[in-house]
């Protein structure tokens, strides 16, 4: 069975994830829950961040449904990152890359001042080297957290994506949240496959894309 495209999944990324065949998916980019039990000014917190239970299975299924020769790209969170790396190394990734983003404000302080978001690039298999390499050093964009207490900005996602795929491609993210990764694929000319565990950023996500897409 082909996997949906251009839709978002409501329910446990790990489960619906069960559902789709091996090697079906041709780049994964996501930002999972740090385990860190985050809350923003407002109170808003994000599912699944008070306990890493789920991240060993999550990732063993992007791996097995991503294709051979294929690129995943990983939010982290730097102090939970030992991890992170032994949950991709177990479900059978490499980790090929590590890209900075240089934020222009602090997000917040406390030993320091935070001025930049991280990720890991992961390969399966042996991958081919992309056509157009990215700076290990990319901008950042403030979106003021309007949709999710974790929104991601577009642009660096879509230089992501270009990267990564080739139009046409599917791009998966299991922890869509409010959408971002998703306006982004279909931005670049991609297919996406969304999968959402909370109703309201669900729906706020559905939204951002039918409107991306009118």
């Amino acid at each position: 069975m082909r996997p949906a495209r251009n839709t978002i999944l409501y329910g446990d990324c790990i489960s619906l994830m069960q559902r789709l065949p091996g090697g079906s998916v041709d780049f994964v980019l996501t930002d999972p829950p740090y385990f860190v039990r985050y809350q923003d000014r407002l109170g808003r917190t994000v599912a699944n961040d008070d306990n890493g239970d789920w991240l060993v299975p999550a990732f063993a299924e992007m791996h097995r449904v991503l294709k051979a020769g294929g690129f995943a790209l990983s939010f982290y969170g730097w102090n939970k990152v030992d991890l992170f790396m032994d949950a991709w190394r177990k479900a059978g990734f490499r980790v090929v890359g590590h890209i900075v983003f240089r934020k222009e404000y602090a997000s917040s302080q406390r030993f320091l001042r935070h001025t930049h978001e991280q990720a890991y690039l992961l390969a399966k298999g042996s991958t081919p080297i992309p056509a157009r390499l990215l700076d290990d050093v990319l901008g950042w964009d403030s979106t003021g957290n309007r949709f999710h207490p974790t929104q991601k900005p577009l642009r660096p996602l879509e230089s992501l994506i270009k990267a990564f795929s080739e139009p046409g491609d599917l791009i998966l993210d299991p922890f869509c949240g409010s959408g971002s990764s998703l306006v982004a694929a279909r931005r670049c000319g991609r297919d996406f496959l969304g999968m959402e565990l909370e109703a309201h950023h669900h729906m706020t996500a559905s939204l951002r894309v039918h409107t991306a897409l009118l």
